[in-house]
């Protein structure tokens, strides 16, 4: 079986686009495409179908990528083993303009030497993160599985760091002159947050988050994207939504968007990293050392009930042996 590919699949399943797959592979669409039609001949099945925006996994598909992943992960650490640090160290982040990456970018920033990959994972269940970290398609997820017992054996979860939320109002909503806001002042708020998938780690941190503190947290209808969320709360007097702190947000300047810390409690999204306990990267150790080195939030701060207990007093040796060695 070709490995390459088998390669060229999983990168045009977890892009959703031949082209894109072909970019980040270096090579052109049409060997791509190439690729993945000797490929189907050879397993005597279709592993995609094509739709409007890119392609889709079929039913065979699905069941040969979880197979595909481990195939391209033996690869990559037969060729390791040979060549040290011969790949860049590939961390999956929810968003490029997410605080993940944001943290991400300034510890690169102080690192310029560090061969960084930084790669966005097409899937919202945090247990199919865990897999490609199992598999090596990534070294790390920042991702969370609400029950740590549900993890794949060789994969532990650390905390990284909390992520506290902002207000994001328009210029005509009754709170827009507010410096900061209390969740009380949050109840009978029209709040919008789109993308809420059922079942992922977000959808059980706004379930909580508006049990404990009577909200109203609209997830209803289609999310079209962050652009035409800015546009409506631009044009509206009561709608607000919820942001990360560190989250990277452009709007025309013409919106006059204000964010709103919350205090007292400050609400914060727990961040985890999902790594392997054995054979990690070469440079994650240094990363994890700079998470744990980022200052905690100050005041009363509200987590969900399954944010994982922040590490405390970690050295770099001891961070690095964390994620180098199981943890009994």
């Amino acid at each position: 079986m070709d490995t390459e590919a088998v390669r060229s699949f999983v990168r045009a399943a977890d892009l959703g686009q031949l082209r894109h797959a072909a970019d980040d592979l270096g090579v052109t669409q049409q060997a791509v495409s190439k690729r993945i039609a000797a490929l189907e001949r050879e397993l005597g099945v279709r592993l995609f179908t094509r739709t409007a925006r890119g392609v889709e996994l079929t039913l065979d598909g699905r069941a040969f990528l979880p197979h595909a992943r481990g195939i391209v992960a033996d690869v990559d650490r037969a060729v390791a083993a040979v060549r040290p640090r011969s790949r860049a160290l590939r961390i999956d982040v929810l968003g490029l303009r997410s605080a993940q990456a944001v943290v991400l970018h300034d510890y690169w920033r102080s690192h310029p030497e560090t061969d960084l990959d930084v790669v966005t994972l097409r899937v919202d269940d945090p247990h199919v993160a865990a897999a490609a970290v199992q598999t090596g398609d990534v070294d790390a997820s920042f991702r969370t599985v609400t029950d740590p017992a549900t993890l794949p054996r060789d994969v532990r979860m650390i905390h990284a760091f909390d992520s506290p939320l902002e207000l994001l109002v328009g210029p005509r909503h009754p709170l827009a002159s507010a410096r900061t806001l209390t969740p009380p002042q949050l109840r009978g708020l029209r709040i919008r947050v789109p993308g809420i998938v059922p079942r992922s780690e977000w959808a059980e941190f706004y379930d909580q988050l508006a049990a404990a503190f009577d909200l109203h947290v609209d997830a209803a209808g289609p999310n079209f994207g962050d652009e035409v969320l800015l546009d409506a709360l631009a044009d509206s007097a009561d709608l607000a939504t919820l942001v990360g702190a560190r989250d990277r947000y452009v709007w025309p300047a013409g919106h006059d968007l204000r964010r709103i810390p919350i205090v007292n409690p400050t609400l914060a999204y727990p961040l985890s990293l999902l790594v392997r306990r054995t054979n990690p990267h070469p440079g994650l150790g240094a990363v994890v050392d700079h998470l744990a080195r980022l200052a905690p939030l100050p005041g009363p701060v509200w987590l969900p009930s399954w944010a994982p207990a922040p590490r405390r007093g970690d050295t770099a040796r001891s961070v690095q042996r964390a994620v180098a060695y199981p943890l009994g």
